[in-house]
């Protein structure tokens, strides 16, 4: 049985998570996405595939599945990983979910086969996380609102989606789908960049409030991302719709529709 050896390398340094693949591969995460560490093989195809964080094993799946952990249920894991950690039956691929600054360091993949064709390295960064107040969005009605991907190199897919419907798409030919192929709820609204796929809605209304989720795909790392927007609107109560308009000649409602889990739970009124 050979091992094959396949280096991670998470290194701190200061304003945002940079996760970088083989060559060309960079994207960066923020503080609470989830990232998947791609091993680009079959765990019926390996005797065993093991996962290491600064040499403590923090994950590990042999061929015939008889022996399956991550974090804690691997003897000689801390607790540092608890309930954030999937391994995929299938491939072997390691999702580290909620990452934190913590998360940073050397990650070290092991794959061990009877059958040798290749050898190679690859390194992933990790500069300290964001806050996730940066992924929170609150614009007023009219105003453009940018999602940004902070993508550093293009990778081989960015999809966008809003409450679980796929908006927007960006390829790494450039080929990209926009929401005239969806819903239409944001037809002729979207700008995305064709050089990070950061997301731009124009003329925000308040329907536009919700959950935005980003999806990153490369090479060897999968990365899932959550904006959540907020549009807020004015309605100006018309003097009809007043029972004393002597005294209320100037009020104005505000109203600020926001939506958790897809339901409006907020509205806002004060006088002016």
């Amino acid at each position: 049985e050979l091992p094959v050896l396949h280096l991670l390398t998470l290194s701190l340094a200061s304003s945002m998570i940079c996760v970088y693949g083989v060559h060309t591969d960079s994207v960066s995460v923020m503080e609470g996405d989830s990232v998947i560490l791609h091993t680009d093989v079959e765990t019926n195809q390996q005797k065993e595939i093991r996962w290491y964080f600064y040499e403590i094993r923090i994950a590990q799946i042999t061929e015939d599945l008889s022996f399956i952990c991550t974090d804690v249920q691997c003897k000689y894991s801390d607790e540092r990983f608890r309930d954030r950690l999937k391994l995929d039956h299938q491939t072997g691929s390691l999702t580290i979910m909620n990452i934190r600054t913590t998360d940073y360091g050397h990650y070290e993949l092991e794959i061990i086969s009877s059958i040798l064709n290749t050898d190679h390295q690859r390194k992933v960064s990790v500069l300290a996380a964001q806050r996730d107040e940066m992924k929170r969005k609150s614009v007023k009605e009219g105003e453009s609102v940018t999602l940004d991907t902070r993508v550093i190199k293009n990778p081989n897919v960015i999809k966008w989606y809003f409450n679980h419907t796929l908006i927007t798409q960006i390829t790494g030919d450039l080929s990209n789908t926009t929401d005239d192929q969806c819903d239409g709820r944001f037809r002729d609204r979207l700008q995305l960049d064709h050089q990070t796929g950061s997301l731009t809605i124009t003329n925000t209304r308040t329907t536009d409030s919700g959950v935005f989720k980003l999806q990153i795909n490369s090479n060897y790392i999968h990365i899932t991302r959550s904006f959540s927007v907020t549009v807020t609107g004015e309605y100006h109560l018309k003097s009809s719709e007043c029972f004393n308009c002597g005294l209320f000649e100037n009020v104005i409602f505000d109203s600020m529709l926001k939506y958790n889990q897809g339901h409006l739970f907020h509205l806002l009124m004060h006088i002016k």
